[in-house]
């Protein structure tokens, strides 16, 4: 019988200090009309003092985990994504493994796509639940940017935010993600990237970037994965019951709707209250569709993203 990867249960979280654009005016040369015009944002979530990547990502699987209703131990492999770790090893999904309690010695590895991150881990888990090497995996993007960010860099700053998101995939008979599409192209990695080198202290970690040219290409290739996906499942754009999309800058997001002639309505938006939590974003933002009853059992979802490498992607899913 043909496997299929269902999503079973979400869980998030984000941090409880706030950074608002009132804030910010008092930071850089910035007003709240302008950030919110050209982002969409409001407000951005902070990591206290005592909470880290790991952290973050705890809670979200804990209520990943419960909302599924199974057994922890019946995970069989944990993927977190994230560029963000606490250490570079132990791996953070070794480090939930333990904190979490799971005592099956399943694997456990973390991958590195930056805002991409969450839909290249559901992708792996998928194929290995298709192939039938698991038939329960947790699925983690957790992201702490805001520790990169340089404040005085009115471009960046006003973006980024901290937060976690986690699936529970099951194996099942029929359809839940019917198909999971990656692309990246590293010519353009200058447009976004960390400045300075792991092992040279001499240069401050900060994010770079060149706003204009991302949202070009951000378009552009989102336009085409929008199409290729539904190519791929031969259904029409008007099958889609909703929009998930990264929630990098709502003016991407506004030309991805409109792409898909969806209303806004239809899209589920974090934006203005969350900023841009990497790979956080997209899990995030299904967790607050499922939990506010939006999203319901049956629902077509379209979830997209673009970031780091550069790299794009999207899945196609039956909630």
């Amino acid at each position: 019988m043909k496997k299929y990867a269902r999503i079973i249960g979400t869980g998030s979280y984000l941090p409880s200090k706030l950074l608002t654009n009132a804030d910010l005016e008092k930071m850089v040369d910035t007003t709240d009309e302008w950030i919110f015009t050209r982002t969409g944002v409001k407000n951005r979530h902070i990591m206290a003092a005592d909470e880290s990547t790991t952290t973050m990502a705890e809670i979200a699987s804990r209520k990943a985990i419960e909302a599924s209703g199974i057994d922890k131990n019946k995970i069989q492999m944990i993927i977190v994504a994230t560029c963000t770790p606490q250490t570079l090893f132990p791996n953070t999904a070794c480090s939930i493994q333990h904190l979490l309690g799971i005592t099956t010695e399943c694997p456990a590895f973390d991958i590195s796509a930056g805002c991409s991150g969450f839909i290249h881990a559901l992708s792996i888990a998928d194929q290995y639940i298709r192939s039938g090497m698991v038939d329960c995996a947790l699925v983690v993007g957790v992201d702490s940017l805001t520790k990169f960010v340089d404040w005085t860099d009115r471009s960046t700053c006003i973006l980024f935010s901290d937060g976690a998101g986690a699936v529970v995939l099951q194996a099942d008979n029929k359809p839940g993600i019917y198909s999971t599409h990656l692309h990246a192209d590293g010519s353009y990695g200058d447009l976004l990237h960390l400045s300075g080198t792991l092992y040279d202290n001499k240069e401050p970690r900060h994010i770079k970037m060149q706003g204009n040219k991302l949202f070009k290409v951000a378009v552009n290739k989102l336009d085409a994965i929008v199409e290729e996906t539904l190519k791929a499942n031969n259904i029409d754009k008007s099958q889609i019951d909703w929009l998930i999309p990264h929630q990098a800058n709502l003016r991407i997001i506004l030309a991805t709707a409109k792409k898909l002639n969806l209303p806004m309505e239809k899209v589920i938006l974090t934006i203005e209250d969350q900023g841009n939590t990497s790979a956080a974003s997209v899990p995030l933002a299904l967790d607050i569709g499922v939990r506010d009853g939006r999203v319901k059992k049956g629902n077509l979802i379209l979830l997209e993203v673009f970031g780091v490498g550069l790299s794009w992607g999207s899945a196609l899913i039956k909630y």
